[in-house]
């Protein structure tokens, strides 16, 4: 792996103005009356929403505030991966915290903890308790390269551990959610020796290739609950695993149709009561929105749920026997039962908290962060 070098994104007045001509030129479609969010994105928010992606929103200055982070790209694995590297303020021995993003997003959901975990004392919490933070994007996302095969969960894990070597971490933490919580188990999985603990905001969907029978009934419920999720709301998935060339050539070509795709996750997954403004400000989705759209990875992040499609069942049975905590927050899309959680993991930590969504750490930073510092305490000091 090369030496990391400092890295700062400046998108140039041509694409801003491209963007800008093509939000302008958009070719809305039509819609059922009064149908508002139960078909998809509502397509009056949407109108509203590219409105002022074209004529509103300051990209340059939310570049900027991003700028404020500790930003290198390295070569890992072959790849060129871009990550947040933002050392503890006071600690000090700093426990590593490498933080696992999912989609639809990147180093772009922890941007507001990653302060509060570096430097908790400035926040009214226990100097003591500081982390160094790692967020890298994974490949195929942000400003990391595209592989030219999609990784599954278990490549990257990998690769976020070579990452940790080269940075000088010999022994970490990992935490993460959505696709990111499968990186982080695979790295308790694979790297046990090195990984001191391990928090997740989801437990990844439920795989179970036994008898049904063998399960308590609240995991059984747990399963079924899944599959009408499934049914349900996974038709975005299921693109993703199968087709996802097919869509990514209108989400690449319509910055429109990329606001759409991903808005509508944003407010479904959220704990917005179904106002999606209630959680993210309009510069906050587009800041998110606008990452994929600079950096054309809407194909090369869908292609990862094809590749993690593949991972064997022997691989989705394995049980994470590194210390394992799991905060749950109410308005997330599955919720498994402590049950299930002792059965795949060495549960020692499992909280319920009041508020927050899938995106929990933009969406509830102060309790996320201080959630990962009550559960990280017990293993700063080597084992």
């Amino acid at each position: 792996m090369s030496s990391p070098e400092p890295f700062t994104a400046r998108a140039s007045s041509e694409a801003l103005a491209q963007l800008r001509a093509r939000l302008r030129a958009t070719r809305f479609p039509d819609a059922a009356a009064d149908a508002g969010w139960s078909l998809g994105t509502d397509p009056d928010y949407l109108r509203e929403l590219v409105a002022y992606w074209a004529d509103g929103f300051d990209w340059p200055a939310q570049e900027a505030a991003l700028a404020r982070f500790p930003r290198f790209r390295a070569q890992v694995g072959g790849l060129g991966i871009h990550f947040v590297h933002a050392r503890a303020a006071t600690a000090a021995a700093p426990l590593p915290l490498v933080l696992c993003h999912g989609w639809p997003d990147s180093f772009w959901r922890y941007t507001k903890v990653i302060d509060l975990l570096t430097d908790p004392g400035a926040h009214g919490a226990d100097p003591a308790d500081a982390f160094d933070v790692v967020v890298p994007d994974m490949p195929g996302y942000g400003y990391s390269d595209h592989p030219a095969q999609p990784l599954d969960s278990a490549a990257v894990a990998g690769l976020w551990a070579e990452l940790a070597s080269t940075l000088g971490y010999a022994r970490f933490g990992a935490a993460g959610g959505d696709i990111g919580s499968g990186v982080a188990r695979f790295l308790a999985l694979d790297h046990s020796d090195r990984v001191a603990a391990v928090h997740r905001i989801d437990a990844g969907p439920p795989v179970w290739s036994g008898d049904v029978a063998d399960l308590a009934a609240e995991e059984q419920a747990y399963l079924d609950a899944a599959s009408r999720w499934a049914a349900t709301e996974g038709a975005y998935g299921a693109m993703h695993r199968t087709k996802p060339q097919t869509a990514a050539a209108a989400l690449t070509d319509s910055p429109a149709g990329l606001a759409a795709w991903i808005v509508e996750k944003l407010r479904a997954w959220s704990d917005c009561d179904g106002d999606v403004e209630r959680c993210f400000t309009r510069d906050e989705i587009l800041t998110n929105v606008t990452i994929f759209w600079l950096t054309g990875s809407i194909g090369s992040s869908m292609r990862m749920y094809h590749a993690n499609a593949a991972i064997s069942p022997h691989q989705q049975a394995r049980r994470v026997e590194v210390p394992s905590g799991f905060a749950l927050f109410p308005a997330d899309i599955m919720h498994p039962p402590r049950a299930w959680l002792e059965r795949t993991t060495n549960l020692v930590r499992l909280v319920e908290l009041p508020r927050g969504g899938h995106f929990a750490p933009f969406e509830q930073p102060e309790a996320y962060a201080a959630e990962l510092r009550e559960f990280f305490r017990p293993y700063r000091a080597p084992a």
